[in-house]
């Protein structure tokens, strides 16, 4: 069977390998004789899981030793309630950095928990551009700067890590987690749900320092506390252990294929091939400034935005799946996560090119 292309921006597309062993596992895992989706929490294996998870997250993403990586079943959007309940008391100021939806959405839910103050927003641009950092106001006694280094929907992407002289920077970094290694050092605290570059929706990483744990809210639900979580090793509550265990194995496959240094050079290799279709184009169209561009997610549109529809029809027709805007945009959007390989996209650009010489 021909299996189709899903350039979906989550739950995102699986490495062929990872579906192929987790099928080898589904009725007993590691010797149990049982599924992981039915084994104990509490079981020896499972704790193994967990720290093999760990382990492989430290060294695929360089992470210093001081920090602290969590698996909650928190997903990104509760997360955005979850971060100020840890990380400042409801009197405390924190910046946030707007450059689309997803950043715009934790800066509206930390209204509920903390002071936002919004330090920047390229709202004005249409969400196409980074604002230069010369033009943030950030606050001198924040307790924390949060942005979205890829936004999933707009498809803009940080390129460097902004300075914040000694405030906490906080990244939402879910959809573009594993495509490069970051300076975790840099950062305060980082977020990422699993279902774009490490397996499927249910679990949630967090990288923390050390330092910043034991500081939540009184309100903040125990098990959503991550000096808890921290202390009971993410095993505070019946965990996501299927997630965990995709995860796992999505991890073992980065390693196998070169680490997340090879995720980046595909990743280079793949955006800047559909962005040589769009921009050699007179029917596609990226609004996007190049200097941030995401390789993760491009949004492109039509210049006749009658034919969008069309295009996604037979778009379908040749295996190409997923290819619809976000519902707030309309167009077109490409998802390139680590498990699309290079012939998703010369499929795509193959079509495209196709299409537009019929149009």
């Amino acid at each position: 069977m021909t299996r189709p292309f899903s350039f979906s921006a989550g739950p995102a597309t699986l490495p062929l390998p990872v579906l192929d062993r987790a099928k080898d596992d589904m009725f007993d895992w590691r010797g149990t004789g049982v599924s992981v989706m039915e084994i104990s929490h509490r079981h020896a294996a499972v704790a193994a899981l967990f720290e093999q998870v760990e382990r492989d997250l430290r060294t695929l993403l360089a992470v210093p030793a001081d920090y602290r990586i969590l698996l909650t079943q928190a997903p990104p959007t509760a997360l955005a309630a979850i971060i100020p309940m840890n990380l400042a008391a409801p009197d405390d100021v924190a910046d946030f950095v707007h450059t689309g939806a997803w950043s715009g959405r934790f800066y509206t839910e930390a209204q509920k928990y903390l002071r936002p103050h919004l330090a920047v927003s390229s709202e004005y641009t249409g969400f196409t551009d980074i604002p230069p950092q010369s033009s943030w106001e950030l606050t001198p006694f924040a307790r924390y700067v949060h942005l979205c280094t890829n936004e999933t929907i707009h498809g803009v992407e940080f390129f460097f890590t902004p300075e914040t002289n000694g405030i906490p920077l906080v990244a939402d970094m879910s959809s573009h987690l594993l495509s490069r290694v970051p300076d975790v050092a840099r950062y305060g605290a980082i977020i990422a749900g699993a279902q774009k570059n490490m397996g499927i929706a249910g679990v949630s990483v967090v990288i923390v320092q050390e330092a910043l744990l034991g500081k939540a809210q009184v309100t903040c639900p125990s098990v959503f506390d991550w000096r808890k979580l921290a202390d009971a090793s993410s095993l505070l509550n019946t965990p996501p252990v299927h997630a965990v265990y995709i995860a796992s194995l999505v991890l073992e496959w980065i390693k196998a294929e070169g680490g997340v240094d090879e995720m980046e050079r595909r990743a280079i290799a793949k955006s800047a091939h559909l962005y040589r279709c769009i921009d050699a184009s007179a029917l596609y169209i990226n609004h996007v400034r190049p200097h941030c561009r995401s390789r993760m997610n491009v949004p492109f549109f039509l210049s006749d935005p009658s034919l969008t529809q069309t295009f996604l029809s037979g778009a379908e027709r040749h295996g190409l799946l997923g290819l619809a805007g976000h519902r707030s945009l309309g167009g077109i959007r490409a998802s390139l996560y680590n498990a699309m390989p290079m012939a998703g996209i010369e499929k795509l650009v193959e079509y495209m090119r196709e299409f537009e010489r019929s149009a």
